[in-house]
């Protein structure tokens, strides 16, 4: 198991790992995500089953918990330290129905069609194994359950500053319509409704200054750095 796991993802750097423990992760990136997610999900917003899938530091548990009102919330990661902290986050928030499970997003350990609602967020650019992991979620998501996918693209995650402060697997990277297509050849359904580009500031290159300070509005035509979409398993 033990080799099975250290090759199924790049683990974090250390500055990546403080960064998922600050404010600007929680309030700009996780927070803005589930809100663009939440608004491309449409009219159903409670979900019996949760599982987030890359859990880091639990800092979407409560985020989790407080929008989809799930009866099991599972709290899923590769690196049992992530795992640890996340139980700290939990209890913080006084939550008593969430699960933990230790494994790769390539080899889940949960049973077919037993979850509802699969959260995916900013974790699948960590994995090698990712037509394999989204097998899994098909596999483990009930008839008509949801992947909540949010995902940076190939363009960040190659950009200077982020081969910089973070550690990926650089060979799998992939853009916004490679993901997409990935996402549809694995077997779900994506509307074209159901996602979205953002071009937030923390994914540029220059983190808006040019914008920001200078007034340089960022080109239509561009190679997105993000994408958020939501996929659904089909009931047949």
């Amino acid at each position: 198991m033990k080799n099975v796991l250290a090759e199924a993802h790049v683990p974090e750097s250390a500055f990546g790992k403080w960064f998922l423990r600050s404010k600007t992760w929680t309030d700009y990136v996780l927070e803005v995500a589930l809100e663009d997610l939440t608004h491309l999900l449409g009219e159903q917003q409670q979900f019996d089953v949760i599982a987030d899938v890359g859990c880091g530091y639990g800092r979407s548990m409560k985020k989790l918990n407080d929008r989809y009102q799930p009866k099991r919330l599972i709290a899923m990661d590769i690196d049992q330290e992530m795992l640890d902290e996340t139980k700290k986050e939990v209890a913080l928030h006084n939550l008593s129905h969430v699960e933990y499970v230790r494994c790769s997003s390539s080899m889940i350990k949960l049973e077919d069609n037993s979850v509802d609602m699969l959260f995916c967020h900013q974790t699948f650019h960590h994995l090698i194994y990712q037509p394999e992991a989204l097998a899994e979620f098909l596999r483990i998501l009930k008839p008509g359950g949801v992947l909540l996918f949010a995902e940076s693209t190939k363009r960040y995650i190659h950009s200077w500053i982020i081969k910089l402060l973070f550690r990926h697997p650089m060979s799998v990277q992939k853009t916004a319509d490679e993901y997409l297509n990935l996402v549809k050849t694995s077997g779900f359904d994506v509307k074209a409704d159901q996602i979205s580009y953002p071009f937030l500031w923390w994914s540029r290159e220059d983190l808006a200054i040019k914008e920001n300070w200078f007034g340089i509005k960022p080109p239509t035509e561009r190679e997105e750095t993000l994408i958020n979409l939501i996929a659904t398993k089909p009931k047949e």
